[in-house]
């Protein structure tokens, strides 16, 4: 159920995504007076799901989720339509069109995104405001997984800044690292500030990591146990704090779980702090690997804070919003193009992005993860590739400058190798995918 509704999720954004990307095309192309002879959501190779024509133009919906597309009359895009090429230009097709209005065409769609997620970030910010951790509202610190300790860090420490530079939220210390390629994290541990050094390898073993390499630490209080269970049974009460486990200190939940995880259906005694004073309780482990107790919720160990803003206030907190998407995404960019990160072998495809929304249906993440995807987009529409829109206006304004139109037969043959690289980078992302599954 959960894969359905991720991918429900996945569908409906895209949707929204790919309608309002042709339609920044569409629109220009209409007021330019230039023929569009199909919109359509999605592709439609050898047959459509739905399909209807209003005056010059076909709209419809294709079978192949892949993105979608205008078909303007006179313009050497995907269709390929050389036949039309070969006729002598009419006055409302593309190519008959002075290149500054080609330009605004082709530019459209990117632009239209842009827009789109500044108006999404405002209207997020608007309504839910930005909720975030203060790292200073960390009341025990963060707790360090395998990776993290491997830089050198440890459970409980409290991080300060990186590279010098302070860190007011906690979701900024990962990204931080990651795409400024730190060298030093200064942290407090034992109320005593230190500089860490990070070793060689940081930035590829985060990005292998494939997830969050630091969380909030919380401890094991107990908020409530669950009648007829083995914790129940073991004596534990609310307000009991899980210290450690048969000879194993756990100072956080997180090395709780752990420690029960590996050891479903065995004999433990658990090592609890009660009123200042320590006990042992003797328990059974249940088979998936838990006790049957739930703790003090993360948000009352946590100070979480939010920031609000007005209608006034939520567009240029929507514009700044936009913008460190843009920046951050161009830096993780550049990592794909650095060897020694590997960051090439974490592209993922349309399952990578679907596992991206929320397994319950939650607006919020949502609108954010959509926000995001049209920065993207706009980002990869840009690029200067043939086929996409950054190719189309490369050569656009190669023609503007010089004064000289490319050729359609050398258009027609930067389409195919931009069509190459693409479906070449399709299927190398989407494989990586794949194989993840398997591993």
């Amino acid at each position: 159920m959960e894969v359905l509704i991720q991918a429900a999720q996945l569908i409906l954004s895209l949707s929204i995504l790919v309608i309002l990307h042709e339609l920044g095309h569409f629109i220009p192309a209409k007021l330019f007076k230039t023929k569009v002879e199909k919109f359509y959501l999605f592709f439609d190779p050898w047959f459509s799901l739905f399909k209807f024509k209003k005056g010059e133009t076909e709209y419809g919906i294709g079978w192949l989720p892949l993105g979608g597309y205008v078909k303007i009359a006179g313009m050497i895009d995907e269709s390929m339509d050389k036949e039309q090429m070969k006729e002598e230009p009419k006055p409302w097709e593309f190519r008959s069109k002075p290149a500054w209005q080609r330009l605004i065409i082709m530019l459209g769609g990117v632009i239209v995104n842009v827009i789109l997620g500044i108006v999404i970030y405002a209207g997020i910010l608007f309504t839910w405001g930005n909720e975030y951790i203060a790292t200073e509202g960390l009341k025990y610190g963060v707790y360090a997984d395998s990776v993290a300790v491997n830089m050198g860090l440890k459970s409980g420490d409290k991080i300060l800044a990186v590279d010098g530079e302070k860190i007011e939220k906690f979701s900024d210390i990962q990204m931080n690292i990651l795409i400024n390629n730190a060298k030093q994290v200064t942290i407090e541990r034992n109320q005593k500030q230190e500089d860490i050094t990070l070793p060689d390898g940081t930035i590829s073993g985060l990005i292998k990591n494939q997830k969050s390499f630091l969380e909030p630490a919380i401890i094991a209080e107990v908020k409530e146990v669950t009648p007829n269970t083995p914790a129940d049974s073991a004596g534990l009460l609310p307000k009991d704090i899980i210290l450690g486990i048969d000879n194993s200190s756990t100072p956080f939940f997180q090395d709780v779980v752990s420690y029960l995880k590996e050891r479903p259906n065995e004999s433990v005694i658990l090592k609890v702090n009660r009123n200042n004073a320590m006990i042992e309780l003797p328990a059974t482990v249940r088979s998936n690997g838990t006790l049957g107790f739930a703790i003090t919720p993360m948000d009352e160990q946590i100070t979480f804070s939010t920031e609000e803003f007005s209608a006034l206030e939520s567009i240029p907190a929507g514009v700044n919003k936009a913008y460190d998407s843009f920046d951050n995404y161009i830096k993780q960019m550049k990592l794909v193009f650095e060897p020694e990160t590997e960051a090439y072998k974490s592209l993922g495809g349309f399952i990578s992005i679907g596992k991206a929304f929320s397994p319950t249906w939650d607006w919020q993440r949502f609108w954010n993860f959509t926000a995001f995807l049209s920065i993207i987009l706009a980002i990869m529409n840009i690029l200067p590739i043939p086929a996409l829109d950054g190719g189309h206006v490369l050569f656009l304004l190669y023609e503007i400058v010089s004064g000289k139109k490319p050729s359609d037969k050398f258009l027609e043959n930067a389409q195919v190798v931009g069509f190459v690289i693409l479906l070449s980078l399709m299927v190398f992302a989407n494989g990586n995918d794949i194989l993840r599954l398997f591993q």
